[in-house]
């Protein structure tokens, strides 16, 4: 069956906002702990939830709660500064959104924040669908994020394929019974993602046209 269904990752993917990642974690971590632990420990978790990844430095509710606070409010303030789309996506996207074809958003953000990096990347109209991790319960790597997607889509699993940079998308992806794409214009390589052997590598945002059903299928 072609491909019709392109399920998309936010982060890393769609819009370069690594560096605003980064630089919030290590407000968090200073505010909360008086030091910075190396940017590879929260790579390593990068593509889930904040509470998901702090609970790397603490089992306690109300302190999770209180980092993933000042997690967002460090990056709410330099977001708009920071976050650029990759370049060739916007194209890449619109020339997909302008096909036989639908689209949804997949991401680890909440749906407000996941809105709003659209919005600066110009995309705000481009999906038919968006899940917010305030809107799972089971967040990536767990397929039911990407099965929600296709739920709401009204589209088989079998026309689908989620495109993403991290680990968690592509598990996340697979356990959906979806093909998945891992992209290379992100912060991981292809070494980073060879062992999970997706189905597609994308190089360049212009590849994704490569898996696009043609105009008479």
């Amino acid at each position: 069956m072609p491909l019709s269904t392109f399920l998309f990752d936010l982060d890393g993917t769609r819009i370069d906002s690594v560096d605003l990642i980064l630089r919030s974690y290590r407000h968090t971590m200073r505010r909360h702990r008086g030091h910075e632990p190396s940017d590879d420990v929260w790579m390593r978790g990068l593509g889930t939830p904040l509470w998901v990844q702090f609970r790397q430095f603490s089992d306690d509710p109300a302190e999770i709660e209180a980092m993933v606070a000042t997690y967002r409010e460090y990056n709410l303030a330099h977001h708009d500064e920071m976050v650029r789309p990759y370049q060739g996506v916007v194209e890449a996207v619109r020339s997909l959104h302008r096909g036989a074809n639908v689209l949804g958003l997949v991401t680890s953000k909440m749906r407000s924040g996941a809105v709003r990096g659209l919005r600066i990347a110009g995309l705000e109209d481009a999906f038919d669908v968006i899940v917010g991790s305030d809107e799972v319960t089971h967040p990536k790597p767990h397929p039911e994020p990407v099965l929600i997607a296709l739920e709401r889509l009204g589209a088989p699993p079998e026309s689908a394929v989620f495109i993403g940079d991290s680990r968690h998308d592509l598990e996340c992806g697979r356990a959906a019974g979806v093909k998945t794409a891992a992209v290379l214009w992100g912060p991981f390589d292809r070494a980073h993602l060879a062992d999970l052997e997706p189905d597609y590598w994308l190089e360049r945002p212009a590849d994704l046209s490569l898996l696009a059903r043609s105009p008479d299928t």
